[in-house]
């Protein structure tokens, strides 16, 4: 029987001996959205190391992943609302052209 010695750095931990062993990860919320072709999933995750949102893209099976630690989503919120601010929003049909005079008889 061989003994692997395993020293690690101060700080480091046995994730394998942890309640959930390394690369365990528990789905505390999912979403999953449609946009044009592309569809969205959003799963806020927990593992030994804290928790994360992962956001994958999938268009036609194609997927790509960002992972964001919690730590760093609202940081990663106030940008993408930054980003949401810039775009120019489509402007709004006037009152008058949706109100039909037959609808509503002048005084």
């Amino acid at each position: 029987m061989t003994h692997h010695d395993c020293s690690r750095e101060p700080g480091q931990h046995d994730l394998a001996s942890s309640p959930k062993a390394h690369g365990e990860e528990e789905t505390l919320r999912s979403e999953r959205l449609q946009i044009e072709r592309k569809t969205f999933l959003l799963a806020l995750k927990e593992n030994p190391r804290g928790q994360f949102l992962r956001i994958t893209e999938d268009v036609g099976g194609r997927r790509d992943t960002i992972i964001i630690p919690a730590s760093g989503l609202d940081e990663f919120l106030k940008a993408l609302q930054a980003m949401i601010d810039q775009i120019a929003p489509a402007p709004a049909p006037a009152l008058t052209d949706s109100i039909k005079s037959a609808d509503y008889p002048p005084p």
